[in-house]
């Protein structure tokens, strides 16, 4: 039988802050269409995810916003609005996957009143 070499990369290092009894983990695969957005939100748990295909422009209000592509990881804070998880592309979905990191029965998201 050959050896094959497994290869790792570091693709995030969530700090989750403050203490976190995480007892259940829901994984959702997740589909924007092209040009989609995603409302104005937060998490009330931690979520860590990463991009399959497309590309989006991520950011956690109060930051700096970034564009992900595939293979690359994204984390947002509990209870930190986010201000934009919106398909860059105007012709191909974004496909995702988050991971809800819950501490019990929270809900996954809560929609919140749009920015004026």
């Amino acid at each position: 039988m050959e050896k094959t070499n497994v290869t790792r990369a570091d693709l995030l290092t969530a700090q989750l802050g403050g203490k976190q009894d995480v007892s259940k983990v829901e994984i959702k695969k997740i589909v924007i269409p092209p040009n989609g957005k995603a409302d104005y939100h937060l998490h009330p748990c931690s979520v860590v995810g990463h991009i399959v295909s497309g590309t989006v422009l991520f950011q956690i209000e109060g930051e700096k916003e970034q564009f992900l592509c595939a293979g690359e990881a994204f984390y947002e804070p509990k209870n930190q609005p986010i201000l934009h998880f919106d398909n860059a592309s105007s012709s191909e979905p974004l496909v995702f996957i988050a991971y809800y990191l819950l501490e019990g029965n929270e809900e996954l998201i809560t929609l919140l009143p749009e920015k004026k």
